[in-house]
């Protein structure tokens, strides 16, 4: 069955009202298999969706998929997070969105929450698993970088542009970094591309965004009325859980590409404000790298260590929230934007980028903090060869990586 043929069977999947709970029930099955296997951080996360979603499902075309990697990243909030929210939205609607998110979120949530009873009984520097599951992340970025190259960085002019991304990235250490390199790659691409585009490549398949432009702009105002206020409202309340949600929903609005980008802010709206010491928040912190899942699942263990339980619930949600309401917002209008024909050069451009982008995280912080030595390089190697010529699923690898992992004490 080729992707074109399993993309119509989806859509029609979803017109009936049985087909609708089916694609609800496979997004959120499929989701929590991610959520408890994905491990590595957002950059490795997108790998892992590539695989599932794109090359094993097939819910979605490789351009598609760029294309709304490209969105997300340019989006405040947590790309990965955001990405697979976007497809649950194309799989099943708002509410596929929202199971796809806790599905995905909701494993490293609870573990977090638990760690946060447990931190003083667990050393996450000294478990060789932990090293094992970093290699792991190296292959599933491997996989991506090589499946994406070759359909959006193909050719002279879009491999220059994947190489001058990664420079940047690379060489330009700045959170806002990502950013400015996709709009500068949309802006080059719009005056490269937009002549060949016709010529060179077919028009986009049209995504199926079943929610309405009119949903798509109530979310996009209340992102804006709760940034705004949530600050006067926790100020004149009083009220430590309404404190919570304003500050894990600022954190949440204001970072771009998501990950370790947020924890400057998270540190000055929790330790600056006395909820925690420093050696709490670092210790959570490593705790959160040794779990599947979004980084931003962080704030569970914070919002815990706050307010019991509801506390790491409300920031939880307060620090999702922005992210999911920008990217429903936005998708309704998804379709317009990228199969307008003044604007396909502009996504040429930035898809390429993409690719440049996932290549500098690959060396840089995945390669850097994950190979030392010939040993790591073949455990590496050995997992690669599981996934791209294998073909094993994601979960065996997984396994795999932290038992080899574990073998290096």
């Amino acid at each position: 069955m080729n992707m074109e043929k399993q993309q119509t069977e989806n859509r029609l999947a979803y017109d009936t009202q049985q087909g609708r709970w089916r694609a609800i029930r496979e997004t959120w099955w499929t989701a929590l298999q991610l959520g408890l296997t994905s491990f590595g951080g957002p950059i490795a996360h997108l790998g892992y969706f590539h695989t599932t979603y794109v090359r094993r499902k097939q819910w979605l075309d490789e351009k598609s998929y760029a294309d709304l990697v490209a969105l997300a990243q340019f989006l405040p909030g947590p790309a990965s997070s955001q990405v697979g929210i976007g497809v649950g939205v194309m799989r099943a609607g708002i509410w596929g969105g929202i199971i796809a998110w806790l599905g995905f979120t909701l494993p490293s949530v609870v573990m977090l929450m638990l760690f946060a009873y447990l931190m003083e009984a667990f050393d996450p520097g000294a478990a060789g698993w932990i090293q094992g599951l970093k290699i792991v992340a190296v292959a599933i970025v491997a996989q991506a970088v090589l499946g994406m190259a070759g359909k959006l960085a193909s050719g002279p002019i879009r491999a220059a542009v994947a190489f001058a991304a990664m420079s940047v990235v690379l060489l330009w250490t700045s959170p806002v970094a990502q950013v400015s390199v996709i709009a500068a790659a949309g802006v080059l691409g719009w005056w490269i591309f937009r002549k060949k585009q016709g010529e060179e490549e077919a028009a986009p398949k049209q995504a199926g965004i079943p929610i309405s432009r009119t949903t798509g702009l109530v979310c996009l105002g209340l992102f804006q009325i709760l940034l705004l206020g949530l600050p006067v409202l926790a100020s004149l309340s009083g009220s430590t859980g309404i404190a919570v949600v304003d500050s894990f929903y600022r954190a949440g609005s204001l970072v771009f590409g998501g990950g370790h980008v947020v924890l400057p802010l998270l540190e000055s709206e929790t330790v600056a404000s006395g909820w925690m010491t420093k050696e709490e928040f670092l210790t959570g912190y490593g705790a959160t790298q040794a779990v599947p899942g979004p980084l931003f699942t962080f704030a569970g263990y914070l919002g815990m260590l706050i307010q019991g339980v509801p506390g790491g619930i409300l920031a939880t949600l307060a620090i999702f929230l922005p992210g999911f309401l920008l990217i429903v917002g936005v998708m309704p209008f998804w379709n317009a934007i990228r199969t307008h024909a003044k604007l396909q050069g502009m996504l040429t451009g930035m898809n390429a980028a993409v690719v440049g982008i996932l290549l500098a995280a690959l060396y840089h912080p995945i390669w850097t903090s994950s190979i030392d030595g010939s040993i790591e390089f073949v455990i590496g190697a050995g997992l690669f060869a599981m996934l791209m010529f294998w073909k094993c699923p994601p979960w065996v690898v997984v396994l795999a990586g932290a038992a080899a992992g574990q073998l290096l004490l």
